[in-house]
């Protein structure tokens, strides 16, 4: 059942410094941002969007007859242009799903709206799930995440996070997937704030967030089984993936 008042924005820039053009890069014959879209489209929210600055990835969209906004091409982060895509837009939550997560899992999405439907308490909420410290823990590229006991971010770090200063001492690393969720209310006041000295650091929007007292839920899945991409390596790995899974096209 789709979820009144839930919208996924799903930001696309061209520029990315790793991989520029990625969101029209082929995955399994289509473009990755297709992916993505179709993702969202089959969740609980009950509309999907995509918010772009490049005129290819705005033609290549509308191609497949998804629904899409131009943005500015001056914004600092993925959240910044979510808000200019859905600001006049009436709903409650908004879910931003990276735009170079073609693997998300539906489920993960769902998981995350629900955690939004069972309390109004909740203002920002996102997704982590156990990672193997030795895959993960010296990749930049990857996101860590520190969690309080009530499962509250503490943290977010491109470093391996929290450092384990006795070898023998097994502590769980969590791995950061690329998807948020916000109260509309929230997400107006993050994109009122001037960008924080930790997230112009760590390049890490939700970093403004914490620095600014917004409470970070995040939802534990069992496992991570998607794949961002950051690198053409990673595309390879998820091309590597859906043959294995016999994904269709």
């Amino acid at each position: 059942m789709k979820h009144k008042g839930t919208l996924v924005c799903i930001p696309a820039r061209y520029g990315s410094t790793r991989f520029p053009g990625k969101p029209l890069a082929k995955l399994g014959g289509k473009p990755i941002i297709q992916w993505v879209y179709e993702k969202g489209l089959a969740s609980k929210a009950e509309s999907v969007l995509i918010a772009t600055d490049n005129d290819m990835i705005f033609s290549s969209v509308k191609s497949f007859g998804a629904n899409c906004v131009m943005t500015s091409d001056k914004h600092p982060s993925g959240t910044d242009r979510v808000w200019e895509a859905v600001k006049d837009i009436c709903c409650d939550v908004i879910i931003n799903i990276q735009g170079d997560e073609p693997l998300i899992e539906v489920s993960t999405i769902d998981s995350l709206i629900d955690m939004f439907a069972s309390t109004y308490k909740i203002e920002m909420g996102t997704v982590v799930a156990k990672a193997d410290r030795n895959v993960i823990g010296t990749n930049p590229n990857v996101v860590k995440a520190v969690l309080g006991k009530d499962n509250t971010a503490l943290y977010f770090s491109r470093a391996e996070i929290p450092y384990v200063r006795e070898p023998l001492k097994n502590f769980p690393i969590y791995k950061h997937l690329g998807i948020y969720g916000y109260r509309k209310k929230t997400l107006e006041k993050i994109i009122s704030l001037p960008q924080s000295e930790l997230e112009q650091c760590e390049m890490l929007e939700q970093l403004r967030a914490l620095d600014n007292g917004i409470r970070i839920h995040a939802l534990i899945v069992e496992s991570d089984s998607g794949i961002g991409i950051d690198t053409p390596e990673d595309l390879m790995r998820a091309e590597a993936i859906i043959s294995n899974k016999h994904i269709g096209t």
